[in-house]
């Protein structure tokens, strides 16, 4: 087996996968070196139920705004999977569950919203440059900082927060201005941006995305392959695995985790706010849990705020052999064990009574070695610091991944248009006199 490349990509993400094809198609030769025994990395497409489902156990969320998916989805023919709309919506505030319709819901929330997010255009008025703008004070201001700014009564509070529990995990630990940029790229929206992250599935699945976009790369893949240090001897880079296999390209593109980048060797070191954000982390630590109740009930949404039950958003997504799925949204995986189906139960029958849990499908993102967390969310004070670093050139190692994107920061698209941007400027590079092996 040759172990002399142009180029080695770390990471069989969606940002690796993208880097690894458009660095073929540039005539490089490529291997793609992936931890996990599949593709996909934190979006992962899978059996459950006995293998009657198949089912989005990671990311699974797109829409045709976003460029780089969109491109794909058009590429390879593919569709989106629209999402349920109507149900009654139940939601916890001031110690009570409240039920009604979209209505009644929205008709408090949406202005709690504008309100929060009311300077998102002028702090990003172009939020693909994240730094056009010196915004250091809302750089360390945590979400939590914000919604205490507003005044809020205990009901209002908890209603924003419950609307915010799908994409958050802590408004103590997460910053603002991640919010703040992601809301701009909707033109201050935030319920339009909220559309783009968690409504619109693939027709077909991420993992038949993965498949078409393998189809055209000609990329050597290895799999179950960790690896252990990447070192740049300033002439090319050296791959160790775990297993000490040496691996020897003109340049690598890390395209893994930032929870996991910590147990990769990366020498030179990186720069010193670079390394604080793998030290500080992502804090993300939820889970989602598919779940399957006994009978066809009738449509329904959740909210929940983070730290105040267990289950902070849930949602109807269709019946199924005589039962219902509901794909539930955790904020802190340790609040609930997805195999504990009577925890489950109670945590939902909290919302309706008489709610029956037959079965539950989960991927523990948090404990998975490989990713140690869920999407993105920045702390205060590192969106526009170590980010910027790790899209530069580090020598000969580039980063890529919806960890370290521009924008789209967490998300399918995120990772695609860094991995696509991290191609593009290694092409170019590569292409600047030297010998490809």
């Amino acid at each position: 087996m040759p172990n002399e490349f142009d180029v080695a990509v770390i990471g069989a993400g969606m940002a690796g996968i993208i880097a690894a094809r458009d660095l073929s198609q540039k005539g490089h030769s490529v291997v793609l070196l992936e931890a996990r025994d599949r593709m996909g990395g934190r979006t992962y497409t899978d059996h459950a139920f006995n293998g009657e489902l198949d089912l989005e156990l990671g990311g699974g969320y797109v829409h045709w705004t976003q460029p780089h998916v969109w491109r794909e989805l058009q590429r390879h023919g593919m569709s989106l999977k629209p999402p349920m709309e109507g149900g009654r919506f139940y939601w916890l505030a001031d110690g009570a569950v409240h039920s009604g319709g979209s209505e009644d819901l929205y008709g408090t929330v949406i202005p709690l919203v504008q309100r929060l997010f009311a300077d998102a255009r002028a702090r990003f008025p172009m939020p693909f440059e994240v730094d056009l703008l010196e915004n250091r004070e809302i750089e360390e201001e945590t979400v939590e900082d914000r919604i205490n700014s507003l005044n809020l009564s205990n009901y209002e509070r908890d209603v924003l927060e419950g609307l915010l529990a799908g994409v958050i995990h802590s408004c103590k630990k997460q910053g603002i201005a991640q919010l703040l940029q992601a809301a701009a790229t909707t033109f201050g929206d935030f319920t339009a941006f909220f559309e783009t992250a968690g409504s619109w599935g693939i027709q077909g699945g991420t993992k038949q995305l993965i498949s078409a976009i393998m189809a055209e790369s000609n990329v050597e893949l290895r799999l179950s392959t960790p690896i252990r240090a990447v070192v740049d001897n300033g002439s090319g880079v050296t791959i160790t695995t775990r297993e000490g296999q040496l691996i020897n390209a003109w340049s690598a593109v890390v395209a893994l985790p930032l929870n996991t980048l910590g147990d990769v060797k990366i020498h030179p070191d990186l720069p010193p706010a670079a390394r604080s954000m793998i030290e500080r982390r992502n804090p993300v630590m939820a889970h989602k849990i598919w779940v399957r109740v006994k009978g066809e009930i009738e449509p329904f949404s959740m909210v929940a705020p983070p730290g105040k039950h267990p289950i902070n958003a849930a949602r109807f997504e269709k019946h199924h052999n005589g039962d219902t799925l509901i794909m539930c949204m955790c904020a802190d995986a340790a609040a609930l064990d997805p195999a504990d189906l009577h925890a489950v139960q109670a945590a939902l029958r909290k919302f309706i009574p008489e709610i029956e849990v037959v079965d539950t499908a989960c991927h523990d993102w948090v404990a998975d070695e490989f990713s140690k967390g869920g999407w993105m969310m920045h702390r205060p004070g590192t969106l526009t610091t170590g980010p910027a670093l790790f899209r530069k050139p580090h020598g000969n190692i580039y980063f890529a991944g919806g960890d370290v994107a521009t924008w789209g920061i967490g998300s399918i698209e995120g990772a695609m248009a860094s991995g696509a941007l991290a191609a593009r400027d290694l092409s170019m590079a590569l292409g600047q006199g030297r010998h490809r092996f």
